[in-house]
């Protein structure tokens, strides 16, 4: 409820129902439900993960702590990269890219270095090192279901190329996936959005996948953060600004 007191002859208002106030409160209120709300659907959608080896280097270090997309293995593509935890690779989830899905030819190398897919050369420019592909020459097949996984730190990763003589001759079953890496969260001077890779896009089937919602669900808590903080300083600002016109 406003009241008002005179001054020279003019109604001053020192209330506090103005439309300001108003306008100030469903700031606030709106500033909540995007903040809450972005902050639980990213809870739900996303989950964070810790790097456990030097496998993904330069792309993820170990330690870091990823954002990935809560995904289910048939919504995964060449390019990705993806968490996952299969019993015959260990105890711990691990991280790496997939470069072949159930179907695909997967061999190296052709006489540029490069890693080939149904007999197609791949450009790969986020490999730690430049040049062969891989130490090791190898042709597969990915059986249905499954996928071909290996580290961006060639030199150094244990992945599918070095298992092809187990049971699943090297190919993971993509129910195995647990999620996609999306984002660096820590540390923050590597904070960001992981780089979609086009490596793949010319091969039948497309590429890697296309961002998740985290863009949209940051820019929902930031924006809520500034309507809360706005909404919040009108009051104690408009009554300071009165005060001193008075």
């Amino acid at each position: 409820m406003s009241a008002t007191r005179t001054s020279g002859g003019q109604a001053i208002s020192t209330g506090r129902g103005g439309t300001g106030h108003r306008l100030s409160g469903i700031a606030v209120a709106l500033g909540c439900v995007l903040f809450l709300g972005g902050f639980a659907w990213a809870a739900i959608v996303y989950r964070p993960y810790t790097v456990p080896t030097d496998s993904m280097e330069p792309t993820v270090r170990p330690g870091d702590k990823v954002l990935a997309e809560r995904v289910s293995g048939d919504q995964v593509h060449r390019g990705d990269i993806v968490v996952f935890k299969d019993k015959l690779w260990g105890d711990l989830p691990e991280v790496k890219r997939v470069v072949g899905v159930g179907g695909d030819t997967v061999s190296c190398c052709d006489a540029q270095g490069r890693l080939m897919v149904d007999g197609k050369p791949v450009q790969e420019t986020y490999l730690a090192a430049p040049g062969q592909a891989s130490a090791s020459k190898f042709d597969t097949k990915v059986p249905k279901g499954e996928l071909f996984l290996v580290g961006d730190n060639r030199a150094v990763s244990q992945d599918s190329r070095l298992r092809l003589d187990d049971a699943q001759r090297g190919a993971v079953p993509a129910g195995d996936v647990k999620a996609r890496v999306e984002a660096t969260a820590w540390p923050l001077g590597r904070a960001g959005a992981v780089a979609r890779t086009s490596a793949f896009d010319g091969l039948s089937g497309g590429g890697a996948s296309s961002y998740g919602p985290l863009r949209w669900l940051l820019a929902s808590i930031v924006a809520g953060v500034v309507l809360i903080l706005g909404g919040a300083a009108y009051p104690p600002l408009a009554g300071l600004f009165r005060r001193r016109s008075g």
